[in-house]
């Protein structure tokens, strides 16, 4: 068996026993899992780790966050194909990756420059030409381009960031860990029911990395 389909070998693995198996069912996210080759987004001394349950480590203190919370994250979108989303704490470029396969366009943002460069040339080399990746605070979001059918957020923050609540359309899903960085955080989907009410919801407790910004943690 040589490298690559050794890969699409782990890759099947992971999405049924890691996915599929712990209850993700949206027909879109579970393609989309199948298809992202995690090994391209991990360094080349992780590529043999690329399909473990967990978090792994990307350089400059960060991490790609474990498949399935990938998954969980991606499903709790709804996307239906076609959306704009917004995906905060960009890292290695593989979730970006995931939402790019379901989604219309995906913005990231990413605060650390070495991250976002690799990040969008990663990106890039794997045919992902509707990702635009920048280097920014996430916790402002990018109103520009608001607004947006989903948000993503990959780092934990200490409340909500009101500018990422109004940059969702109406009916948009926003999910963003909160809670204290010395311990586990909620997962939270906020739903824009309107211009002025919001409804939140609890998906389970995450353990993440600091959101760092204006609107997050110092």
């Amino acid at each position: 068996m040589n490298e690559q389909s050794d890969f699409a070998s782990r890759r099947a693995w992971m999405v049924e026993d890691q996915i599929v198996g712990r209850g993700i069912s949206s027909p879109l996210v579970i393609e989309a899992m199948r298809r992202v080759p995690r090994e391209k987004f991990v360094t080349r001394s992780m590529m043999d780790c690329a399909y473990d349950d967990g978090p792994l480590p990307i350089g400059a203190g960060q991490t790609i966050s474990q498949p399935y919370i990938v998954a969980l994250m991606a499903d709790a979108l709804d996307l239906k194909g076609g959306e704009v989303v917004l995906d905060i704490g960009t890292g290695s470029g593989y979730a970006a990756a995931v939402l790019a396969s379901i989604a219309a366009r995906v913005f990231s943002i990413e605060r650390i420059p070495e991250l976002a460069d690799a990040a969008a040339k990663t990106l890039a080399a794997e045919g992902y030409d509707n990702v635009v990746v920048r280097c920014g605070d996430g916790t402002l979001g990018w109103p520009e381009q608001a607004p947006f059918d989903g948000i993503c957020v990959a780092a934990g923050a200490p409340v909500v960031p009101e500018s990422l609540k109004q940059q969702l359309s109406i009916g948009g899903h926003l999910v963003i860990p909160v809670g204290s960085v010395h311990t586990v955080q909620s997962l939270r989907r906020i739903t824009r029911v309107s211009d002025t009410e919001f409804r939140s919801e609890n998906l389970g407790d995450v353990r993440f990395v600091p959101l760092l910004g204006e609107q997050g943690w110092s």
